[in-house]
C-alpha cells in the first residue's frame, strides 16, 4: 500500500530543483497535477502515502466492478501497490480480474489486494481475538489489513468468556503482543478481560453478531466504550479494517521487533 516510487519521483524532481536544472517554476507545474486524478465518479488520492504511510483504500460496498477497476488502474498507473478493496464479493473481484488487474480475493475477510507485491516477514506481533466464530469475518478484515501493511499476525479465535478456559490457555501469545484487536458481539465483554490481563493496547472491534437485545452492534459497542480495563480503545461496530489500520500504526512504532 506504501509507495515508495512515488516519494522518488518526488525527490528526484526537488533534487533537480537543488543542484538548478530546473526552476522552482517547472517543478511547482509538474507538481501540482500529482495529488490527486479526477476520473468524475472518484478523485484518487495519489499523496496520500506521502502524508499517512498508507495509499488509498478502496471502500467497496457500493461501487461498481467498472468504478474499482478505474480507481486501480490510476492508482497502479502511479505506482501504486498492495492496494486494499474492502467489503466487495467474490462476483465483484472476478469482474474487476477480468480487466487484467491483478487482484488477490480473500473470500472470508471480503477483501482484495491489488497489484500484490512480494510478501516479506512480517514486523512484532499483533494478535487477534475472536469471541466467537461468527466474528471471524470481521478479525479477517483486521488481520488481512494488517498482514498487507506488513505486520506479523496471530489469530486467535473462538475464545470468548462463555469459557474462559479457552483464552486463558492463550496467555504466553497474549502477554507477548504488542497490540491485540479483541473481535466480539453479543455483550463484547471479550475486550475488557483481555484488557485486564495484559499491558499492552487492545482495540475493541464490537461486532453486529447477536441476537435481538444485541441491536445490530450496539451494546456490544456501548459495553466496550465502557470497559473498565484500562487501555482498550473501540474503534465503530463491523470495522475489522479501521482495527487492522490502527494496530499496524502502533505495532510499527519505535521499538517494534
Amino acid at each position: 500500500m506504501s509507495n515508495p516510487s512515488k516519494r522518488d519521483d518526488i525527490l528526484a524532481i526537488l533534487r533537480q530543483v537543488e543542484s538548478g536544472t530546473i526552476s522552482a517554476e517547472t517543478a511547482f507545474d509538474r507538481l501540482r497535477f500529482e495529488p490527486f486524478e479526477d476520473l468524475g465518479y472518484a478523485k484518487t488520492d495519489h499523496h496520500r502515502a506521502l502524508r499517512q504511510g498508507v495509499g488509498e483504500v478502496i471502500y467497496g460496498q457500493g461501487k461498481t466492478s467498472e468504478q474499482i477497476a478505474g480507481i486501480l488502474s490510476s492508482m497502479g498507473g502511479h505506482g501504486g501497490h498492495d492496494v486494499l478493496v474492502t467489503r466487495i464479493g467474490e462476483d465483484t473481484a472476478d469482474l474487476v480480474m477480468k480487466t487484467g488487474i491483478p487482484l488477490k480475493y480473500h473470500p472470508v475477510a471480503k477483501l482484495g489486494i491489488a497489484f500484490p507485491s512480494e510478501r516479506v516477514a512480517g514486523k512484532g506481533r499483533i494478535v487477534i481475538a475472536s469471541g466467537g466464530t461468527s466474528d471471524i469475518s470481521v478479525c479477517e478484515e483486521a488481520a488481512v489489513t494488517a498482514e498487507a501493511l506488513g505486520n506479523n499476525v496471530i489469530r486467535m479465535y473462538d475464545v470468548g468468556v462463555a469459557g474462559l478456559h479457552r483464552l486463558l490457555a492463550h496467555m504466553e501469545e497474549l502477554t507477548s503482543a504488542r497490540v491485540i484487536i479483541a473481535v466480539a458481539g453479543m455483550e463484547g465483554a471479550l475486550a475488557s478481560v483481555i484488557g485486564g490481563l495484559v499491558s499492552c493496547p487492545v482495540i475493541a472491534v464490537p461486532t453486529s453478531i447477536g441476537y435481538g437485545a444485541n441491536l445490530g452492534g450496539i451494546s456490544a459497542l456501548l459495553s466496550m466504550l465502557n470497559s473498565c480495563a484500562c487501555g482498550v480503545s473501540v474503534v465503530n461496530i463491523d470495522n475489522g479494517f479501521g482495527a487492522g489500520i490502527l494496530a499496524s500504526r502502533i505495532n510499527q512504532m519505535d521499538g517494534a521487533l
